[in-house]
């Protein structure tokens, strides 16, 4: 679990206006990249048909098509 230390920044009336999280900004971002990317798999996984492939039959393919 991500431990988070926020730091306020105030207005002249003490109303808490911007959080400051620089220490765990990095941790944060990284979090989200893998829920991203969890979410990614999940939609695929749903959405598999069984279909396979060689590689080398994909790459054949691409290079056609690139080509």
């Amino acid at each position: 679990m991500l431990t988070i230390h926020p730091q306020y920044i105030k207005d002249n009336s003490g109303k808490k206006m911007v959080v400051l999280l620089k220490k765990e900004f990095d941790s944060l971002m990284d979090l989200l990249d893998e829920l991203e990317d969890i979410s990614i798999y999940d939609e695929v996984k749903k959405n598999d048909d069984g279909k396979r492939i060689k590689f080398s039959d994909y790459l054949k393919k691409r290079k056609i098509k690139d080509a």
